[in-house]
This record gives structure tokens, C-alpha cells and sequence, in this order.
């Protein structure tokens, strides 16, 4: 997350620093690094019916020739679909796939945390202090993020994770911890991209982009709050979970379709304590390489 070029990251299961693979590359650093690049992106590309517009097109089924040369380029592993390549009728389709129960697995019991979803993430064990992300000297507005001074008080010195998914990771986004779940709330916004070529010039991004909140009331946690954020090319954050009822830990909440995304995660003070790879690695201003359902952290004193 250094101001550099490229964009690196640690991958947790290899314990090797690795270079993100940008897809679209050359379009996102043309759309936020030029001037006409950025009026076009503050004029049209921006917008949701310019994201409704391209999801539309990859749900076509003449969309279903990328998807082989996809697999291929970015070297996803297929023997984890749920469905053979060949039976997706479309990109999006395949974009939102589902995997076998076998191949995300929940790290230790009830009072561990596990990540939402594949990605890269970061955590901060105090929000007010999340400085440097993506930038430095680039500071984290709570109280913008949740358009609500009330519920922004209530975590105020509480811990957040971020989760940025690129769009070769798996898109099902899922419940980090048990409880009961309440409605998703959206908070209405523009489609920004947010890789970090686009964050590094502007985290408001994350404030600024559509979203969905909901809360979650967990034994062990408290009262967790987990957010959807929408992007560029991301036809639509689709919630597939029942509001209003208990939920399992690494249920599946919902999906997004075509294009990076990104999932938030906010918990009082004192209720997680996150591992200390995930803590070493923000420190040194990198996102961590983990899968949904591996380990975030623990239940705090409070849990």
C-alpha cells in the first residue's frame, strides 16, 4: 500500500510478498491518472447506470467467451466451482459462482472470527487511529461511512477490517461470526473504483461509493456492523440471507456481480482482538492475502 507503482500484498498461505495482477490495468490508471481519464470518470464512468449498463452486457449470453480465457489468465483454480466451467450461461454467472462446501473451510469455534470473504485485507484495532490507508496521510471518517453521527459514536475506538476483493476472487461475501441479523440498509452513492490505484488518490471513495449496512448481534462479538461496498462495473450487491433472523458463522450473506468490491467490518471497543499477522502486516502498510472463512481474530475481553 506504499505509494508505488505497483500494488503488493502478503499472501498469507505462501508467506510470500506478491504483485497484484490488475485486471483492466491500463483503463483504471488512464481513468484516474489523466486528465481526460478523470473527467470522463466524473462525468459517466462514475455513475450507476454506467455499471448497470456493463452488468447488463456480461449478463448476456454471448458474455460466456470470456470466461475460459479468464480462468486462464489469471490462474483460477476450477476444481473448487460448484459447477463445471462450461455451465455458466453467462459472465456474470460465473463472476458470482458458488464453491464446494469443501473448499473454504471455517477456522477454530464460536469465539473466532473469520474473514467475510476472499480478498486482501486490513485491520485497525482502533478505527479513530486507521491513518495511512491506501495514502498517507489519509484518515478514515467513521462518522461518513455510517451517515449517522449516533451509531458512528458507538464505535468510536472500536476495530475495523477491510476486505478489498479483486475481481478474480471468489464474489460470495459471508457473516464473519453467529447472531442475529438485521435488514440491509442501503446508503445511496456513486460506483468509484476501489482498487488502490483509485484509493490512493481519494479514500473518500469508500464513503462516497453506494453501500450496505446491516447490524449484527452476536453473543460473542457484540454488535457487529457489516458493510457491502459497491464499485465500478459491479452490476449489482445482491443480499441473499433471510433479515430478521439467526445466522450462522461463514453463512453466506450475499454476492456481488461483475467487479472489484469491497467489505467492511466494524466491532465495539474491545470485542476482537485481530491476529498478529494481519496487525504486523498493516503496520508495515500491506494488505494480507486470506480466504473467507479463515481465521480474522478472536473474541475480546468484553466477548
Amino acid at each position: 500500500m506504499a505509494e508505488h507503482d505497483e500494488i503488493v500484498y502478503f499472501d498469507r498461505y505462501k508467506g510470500t510478498t506478491e504483485t497484484e495482477k490488475v485486471y483492466g490495468e491500463r483503463w483504471l490508471r488512464w481513468t484516474y491518472e489523466s486528465v481526460p481519464g478523470r473527467f470522463l470518470l466524473e462525468t459517466i464512468v462514475k455513475r450507476a447506470v454506467f455499471s448497470r449498463i456493463y452488468g447488463r452486457l456480461m449478463s448476456r449470453r454471448t458474455s460466456r467467451v470470456r470466461i475460459r480465457p479468464f480462468i486462464r489468465d489469471y490462474g483460477i483454480d476450477v476444481s473448487e466451482f460448484a459447477e463445471a466451467p462450461d455451465g455458466f450461461p453467462h459472465f456474470n454467472a460465473f463472476f458470482a459462482r458458488r464453491l464446494k462446501p469443501e473448499a473454504r473451510q471455517l477456522a477454530g469455534g464460536e469465539g473466532i472470527a473469520v474473514f467475510p470473504a476472499d480478498g486482501r485485507h486490513i485491520v485497525f484495532p482502533d478505527v479513530g487511529a486507521a491513518n495511512g490507508i491506501y495514502a498517507k496521510g489519509q484518515r478514515f471518517s467513521l462518522e461518513e461511512f455510517l451517515g449517522d453521527r449516533e451509531l458512528a459514536e458507538r464505535y468510536a475506538g472500536g476495530a475495523m477490517s477491510v476486505s478489498r476483493l479483486c475481481p478474480v476472487d471468489y464474489h460470495r461475501f459471508h457473516f464473519p461470526c453467529s447472531g442475529k441479523a438485521g435488514p440491509a440498509v442501503e446508503i445511496t452513492g456513486n460506483l468509484y473504483s476501489v482498487n488502490p490505484l483509485a484509493l490512493r488518490r481519494r479514500l473518500s471513495i469508500l464513503w462516497e461509493n453506494r453501500r450496505f449496512l446491516t447490524r449484527l448481534e452476536s453473543t460473542r462479538f457484540g454488535r457487529v456492523l457489516c458493510a457491502e461496498i459497491g464499485a465500478t462495473c459491479v452490476g449489482s450487491v445482491v443480499q441473499t440471507y433471510s433479515p430478521n433472523g439467526d445466522v450462522s458463522r461463514g453463512q453466506e450473506k450475499g454476492c456481488f456481480l461483475f467487479g472489484g468490491s469491497c467489505v467492511i467490518l466494524l466491532f465495539e471497543k474491545g470485542r476482537i482482538r485481530f491476529d498478529e499477522d494481519l496487525l504486523r502486516n498493516t503496520a508495515r502498510e500491506m494488505e494480507t492475502y486470506a480466504r473467507m472463512g479463515d481465521r480474522l481474530g478472536e473474541a475480546g475481553a468484553r466477548g
